[in-house]
């Protein structure tokens, strides 16, 4: 008998059919999902059968649900000891983790199980009171569980299930010799869940070290987009940038938007901008401490801020209910992040718009992109901001881009100064070295005229030499270097520099008599020294 259903719902299945309990298909149904997601149908029957599961999808097809659903079930029949988990979730950020934490909250609400976020920017106190008690469920990053490890407030000897959510990401942000050490120190025999939105050689290899005979579950081509994402390039300059993000906030009908940067001080330039030009924008990016962040993300998943201006740390595994854009800022220099940054979007069977602004220099970027998820990607135009020619532009336009900047640095450029120069502004002349050293001579000459002279010349009072605190710290001219008098060798040394207003003494003859001892020694130093030895 043919079936009448259309194609492709002939084998519709329910939560109840994946073999989950009432209590979880209940707090499922309370949470507005009906069907489960490919990755679901086909991770959760595994999981619950106790295998350990590769599972490879693209972003936003419900990797977290498929994991976390059958652990609720798993975990239900037992009792977790004191500051020893029963099961460890390792996540590679803070948003991530706190994520996972919130669903285990929605769908384990019919269930008594106890659960721990570790993560870090929050105090040791309150997480080690939660160990205390024992938790069924640990969640956390690397880093702050091997803190807490370090100091005795948790055991990793009760684990029996272990998930690595996101390993790709993992080893992009360098956390496998963290995620090795926590491996370590498990019990060898454990159930082992690896999920990743994409596969290369380098995960494949983590895979085939953490996990023994896993079931293979791969619903989507590694590193594909959602059909549901229409995906869009604008060609630009650095300079039109900011500008033509504008243009396109305001030709979209943009109910909320991540815009992705790649550095995080330029999420806060692109975020004063957009605040300056009357948007109402956030910022997040991991130099915030952790209160900032998760008011930042609250605050805009609630609709208090239309856009949010953020780094990397926000395109893995967030789920934003009803995100209807993804603006690329910057185009990532990682292929497989483009993947991650528009699969914010287009989640859950929605719709969904990304627009990446990319210059001349973005070119084997863009290219990458294309290779990795095997399409190109439309190129959009906007009037009087961006350019046809795309990224292959032209030597001329490249020099002629060059020339113009610099020009512009030599216009900012300061004029240089000469050593006895000093500069009062654009109306104002400068005197040269030149005209002050005959300015001084010549005051120093009438200065000589006008003194009385003696007979002779080296009984002439010296001049008072001027302590410490009575010298003038701050003059208003360093004043340049004379000839020496005495004819040597032109230079003063650095105590016979004239201040303003110091007498100068006179010369000193060649043949003028000696003070002091002269050629005259002493017979005392004459004697002949005595002999220590006897």
């Amino acid at each position: 008998m043919q079936s009448l259903l259309p194609k492709g719902l002939e084998r519709t299945l329910t939560f109840s059919d994946l073999g989950l309990s009432e209590h979880v298909v209940g707090a499922v149904a309370d949470a507005g999902y009906e069907k489960p997601t490919p990755i679901q149908e086909q991770a959760i029957p595994v999981v619950l059968m106790g295998r350990d599961v590769l599972g490879v999808a693209q972003t936003g097809t419900g990797k977290t649900a498929g994991f976390t659903l059958p652990m609720i079930d798993i975990l239900a029949s037992g009792r977790a000891k004191a500051r020893m988990p029963r099961s460890l979730i390792l996540c590679p950020t803070r948003e991530l983790a706190a994520q996972v934490a919130d669903n285990f909250e929605t769908y384990g609400k019919n269930n008594n199980l106890t659960m721990a976020l570790l993560i870090g920017g929050v105090a040791f106190a309150e997480q080690t009171q939660k160990l205390d008690r024992g938790v069924d469920v640990l969640i956390a990053t690397p880093g702050r569980l091997l803190d807490h490890f370090e100091r005795g407030k948790v055991l990793l000897n009760d684990v029996k299930i272990l998930v690595i959510d996101e390993a790709d990401r993992m080893l992009d942000m360098g956390f496998i010799p963290d995620v090795e050490n926590i491996v370590a120190k498990l019990p060898r025999i454990r159930q082992t869940l690896f999920f990743s939105a994409t596969m290369d050689k380098g995960i494949r290899k983590l895979a085939d070290a953490f996990l023994m005979n896993p079931k293979e579950i791969s619903v989507a081509p590694p590193a594909s987009t959602a059909d549901t994402v229409e995906q869009h390039i604008v060609h630009t300059t650095i300079r039109e940038k900011r500008d033509v993000l504008r243009s396109l906030i305001e030709s979209e009908e943009v109910a909320n938007a991540l815009i992705f940067c790649n550095r995080k001080r330029d999420c806060g330039v692109v975020h004063r901008s957009l605040v300056r030009h009357g948007y109402d924008a956030v910022v997040l990016h991991g130099d915030m401490s952790q209160p900032a962040r998760t008011e930042t993300l609250a605050k805009f998943k609630a609709g208090e801020a239309r856009l949010l201006v953020c780094s990397d740390v926000a395109a893995r595994g967030l789920d934003i209910a009803g995100l209807s854009h993804v603006f690329n800022f910057d185009v990532p220099t990682n292929a497989e992040d483009y993947v991650h940054r528009i699969g914010r979007t287009g989640r859950a069977g929605r719709g969904g718009r990304s627009f990446t602004i990319a210059t001349s220099e973005d070119g084997k970027y863009v290219q990458a992109i294309s290779k990795l998820i095997k399409k190109s990607i439309e190129v959009v135009e906007i009037a009087g901001l961006t350019r046809k020619t795309g990224l292959d532009t032209s030597a001329a336009q490249t020099t002629g881009d060059e020339a113009s900047g610099e020009e512009t640095k030599k216009r900012r450029a300061p004029a240089k100064r000469g050593r006895g120069s000093r500069s009062r502004g654009k109306d104002e002349g400068e005197t040269s070295t030149q005209e002050a050293s005959a300015q001084e001579t010549s005051s120093q000459a009438d200065l000589a005229k006008s003194e009385p002279k003696t007979a002779d010349p080296a009984e002439q009072p010296q001049p008072e030499t001027a302590s410490a605190d009575e010298k003038p710290r701050q003059r208003s001219r360093r004043q340049p270097r004379e000839e020496s008098q005495s004819g040597g060798s032109g230079r003063r040394s650095r105590g016979e520099r004239v201040y303003p207003g110091e007498k100068v003494p006179p010369p000193v003859p060649a043949n003028a008599p000696t003070k002091g001892m002269g050629d005259h020694v002493p017979a005392f130093m004459m004697r002949p020294a005595r002999s220590s030895v006897a």
